[in-house]
C-alpha cells in the first residue's frame, strides 16, 4: 500500500502478529526515530491513518495496529468490551517489543490511549489526539448534533442497537460519511465496509457505543475512565489537541478550554471539521506531528509524578 503526499511516497507495510488467541494486522513505515503508535476508534481502521503516516514517516517508526474485531485484525468470539480492546492492545504491544512510545489517537483510540498512559506514564514520549472520549455526565454533554445523540440513545436500547448495526451496517452507511465534511469517494467506502460483510462481524461495531461512559455507565467504563482522565491531568509529558469545527464529542472552544487544563498540552484548531478529522485534513496532522517530534525527543526522559 503507497500513500503520496506532497509529491513524496511512503510505503505502508502490512504486517500481522499473533496476539493473544487471534491475530492483529498492522501498517508499519519509516524506520529511524521515535515509535509512534497510531490508535483508531469505530469503525475505522489503521486505514484512517494512511495519508498522515508518510509524513511522520520521515522522522520516526510508524506502528497502526487494526484493533481487535476491526480492519484485518482477527474477530475472535470475544465481548469486544473496552477491556478487551485494552488487553488485546496491551498484548499487541508487547508481542511487538514496543517500548518508548508517542501516540497520536483519536475516538476510541484516546481511551485506550489514556488508560496506557495512566498505568505506564514513563513510556509515553508524547501524546496527541482528537475527538476524544471521556466521561459525560449527562446525555446533554454528549456530541455536539442532538440528532447524533437520539441516534447513540438507540445504539444503546436491545434490540433497536442490534437492527441499526448489525442489520445496517450504520456506523459505516451513514455515521462515517456524515462526520466526513469532504464527499467520500467508492473506492475509500468499499475499504471500511471491508472488514464488516455480516452481521456477526459488527458486534465490535455495536459493543463500542454501548461501552460510552454517559451517565455513569457502563460503571467500570465510567470509573476507569474518570481515573484515566485525573492521570492525564497529573501527566507532564508533551500533548497535541486537534479540534475541528463544529466537532462531534467536543466542540473546538471546549477542546481549546480542555487543554488549557493540561501540563504542555498544545492546541491546534483544523478548522471545518466533525468526528473524523483524519479525512479531511491529514496534511495538516501529518505536518504538525512531524514537526511536534523533535520536541518530544528533547522532552524525553522528563519524570513523571508517581
Amino acid at each position: 500500500m503507497n500513500a503520496t503526499t506532497d509529491g513524496q511516497q511512503a510505503a505502508l507495510r502490512r504486517s500481522h502478529v499473533a496476539v493473544l488467541d487471534s491475530i492483529m494486522s498492522y501498517l508499519e513505515a519509516g524506520s529511524d526515530g521515535p515509535t509512534i503508535l497510531f490508535l483508531h476508534g469505530n469503525p475505522t481502521s489503521s486505514y484512517i491513518w494512511r495519508n498522515i503516516i508518510p509524513h511522520v514517516a520521515q522522522v520516526g517508526r510508524c506502528i497502526a495496529p487494526d484493533l481487535i474485531g476491526y480492519g484485518q485484525s482477527g474477530k475472535p468470539d470475544i465481548d469486544y468490551r473496552f477491556f478487551d480492546q485494552v488487553r488485546y492492545l496491551d498484548a499487541f504491544i508487547d508481542a511487538l517489543d514496543l517500548k518508548d512510545l508517542a501516540i497520536v489517537a483519536q475516538d476510541w483510540g484516546t481511551a485506550l490511549a489514556f488508560h496506557f498512559a495512566a498505568r505506564r506514564p514513563r513510556r509515553i514520549l508524547g501524546l496527541a489526539f482528537m475527538e476524544f472520549i471521556r466521561p459525560f455526565e449527562r446525555w446533554d454533554d454528549f456530541h455536539q448534533r442532538p440528532q447524533a445523540r437520539e441516534l447513540f440513545k438507540a445504539l444503546r436500547t436491545p434490540g433497536a442497537g442490534e437492527k441499526l448495526v448489525l442489520e445496517e451496517n450504520v456506523f459505516v452507511e451513514k455515521v462515517l460519511p456524515a462526520s466526513v465534511l469532504r464527499s467520500m469517494s467508492e473506492e475509500e467506502m468499499d475499504a471500511y465496509r471491508a472488514p464488516f460483510p455480516t452481521p456477526q462481524s459488527r458486534k465490535p461495531a455495536l459493543r463500542l457505543p454501548r461501552e460510552l461512559p454517559i451517565e455513569g455507565l457502563p460503571a467500570d467504563v465510567a470509573a476507569i475512565s474518570a481515573h484515566d482522565h485525573r492521570a492525564l491531568r497529573l501527566s507532564t509529558y508533551p500533548k497535541l489537541l486537534f479540534a475541528g469545527d463544529p466537532g462531534a464529542l467536543i466542540s473546538p472552544q471546549a477542546a481549546k478550554e480542555f487543554a488549557s487544563t493540561l501540563k504542555n498540552c498544545r492546541f491546534i484548531d483544523l478548522g471545518p471539521g466533525a468526528h473524523y478529522l483524519q479525512e479531511d485534513h491529514p496534511d495538516t496532522i501529518g505536518k504538525a506531528v512531524a514537526g511536534w517530534l523533535p520536541e518530544i525527543a528533547r522532552a524525553e526522559g522528563e519524570t513523571e509524578p508517581a
